[in-house]
């Protein structure tokens, strides 16, 4: 089983969802960056379950703690332990699962690759283990900072309800004033009086999260097989329930033609620029200054509180109906473990390339 993840800056982490504890080991923290510890907590608290009516009512406080790497408040260079205890399972609630297989979870899977797993809310295959990734993530902003590298995700789509426009027509810190993060308030309470709809009926539903990161300079990325673009692809793809990603106008762009397409140069009092940016940022696999942009597809949650069809260990045709607290959307708890692995993402190409200072 893959733990690590990073080349430079690595993150490595350990736990399940009902275990003791959620935790990992960040290696290639640059020396002495500003370890801001209530930032980090406040990007779990983003995370956390049991924030609101349209969450998993799972309440955990997600308190973590900092166990190496960090004196007297700045970053040693050495690797940065952490740990986040769980304190709220309720390990009762999957004991009818025990011998059956969920539809569409990874039951199956890693009971096929393994032979054996643990059938307390998934264990390893959780979403709570995405508690690791936001640590990471939140160490990788506080270096991104000082390069003046910004990363924002919010929820622009939820079942059929979309935002018109793209990021350039929203004020993106309106994203944090409501439970769905949508920087649109009247469409965010649209999509929040559906996720409550389809929570009263045990069903789920998904949607799409866009990020956008603003200051990364030109020349990060590593063509041939470690283009940009097929790095953030990846770390998208390796969050639980992604089941979709793409960059600048992605698929929308096979409707026009590269007369349409091109992003003409300009040189703008000695920058060179361009008109446009229906790349996304990243042109050839490499970062050319201008705004990086993507939007990330997230299935319905496969766990719903309805009577399904299934087989059990040897095969047996059952059926089953989950019990438990689990959350009807999971776009609002994903936007920052987006931020997250884009941050980790970045901070390691940035130091692959040295194309900065600190």
């Amino acid at each position: 089983m893959r733990n690590t993840f990073g080349n430079i800056f690595t993150l490595t982490t350990f736990g399940e969802s009902h275990g003791e504890a959620v935790g990992g080991v960040v290696d290639g923290m640059p020396a002495g960056i500003a370890i801001d510890t209530g930032f980090i907590q406040q990007e779990l608290d983003r995370r956390r379950p049991g924030q609101s009516r349209i969450t998993t009512s799972r309440q955990e406080a997600d308190r973590v703690e900092l166990l190496s790497g960090v004196f007297e408040g700045r970053s040693t260079g050495c690797p940065i332990g952490f740990i986040v205890r769980n304190t709220n399972q309720h390990s009762q609630d999957y004991e009818n699962m025990r011998c059956l297989f969920r539809p569409s979870h990874a039951d199956y899977t890693y009971q096929q690759k393994y032979g054996i797993r643990d059938h307390r809310g998934g264990g390893r295959s959780s979403a709570r283990i995405t508690i690791a990734r936001c640590v990471g993530g939140a160490l990788a902003k506080l270096a991104l900072r000082e390069l003046g590298i910004t990363i924002q995700a919010y929820t622009s789509q939820v079942g059929t309800i979309a935002l018109q426009g793209d990021y350039t027509c929203y004020d993106l810190a309106n994203a944090e004033t409501n439970i769905v993060r949508c920087p649109d308030t009247m469409v965010a309470k649209e999509m929040e009086d559906l996720i409550a709809s389809v929570k009263a009926k045990g069903d789920t539903i998904g949607g799409i999260i866009t990020c956008v990161i603003k200051g990364c300079p030109p020349g990060l990325g590593e063509p041939e097989f470690g283009k940009l673009h097929a790095q953030l692809g990846a770390a998208m793809l390796g969050i639980n329930a992604v089941k979709g990603f793409e960059y600048g106008e992605g698929f929308g762009c096979v409707a026009t033609k590269g007369s349409q397409q091109n992003d003409v140069f300009r040189n703008e009092e000695g920058r060179i620029t361009t008109a446009s940016n229906h790349s996304g940022g990243i042109q050839g696999g490499i970062s050319n200054g201008q705004d990086i942009y993507f939007r990330v597809a997230f299935k319905p949650v496969a766990t719903i509180l309805q009577e399904q069809e299934t087989v059990d260990l040897e095969g047996n045709h059952t059926t089953l109906k989950a019990r438990g607290r689990h959350d009807p959307c999971v776009l609002p708890r994903a936007v920052p473990i987006v931020e997250a692995m884009a941050a980790m993402v970045i901070l390691d190409n940035w130091l692959a390339s040295k194309t900065v200072k600190l």
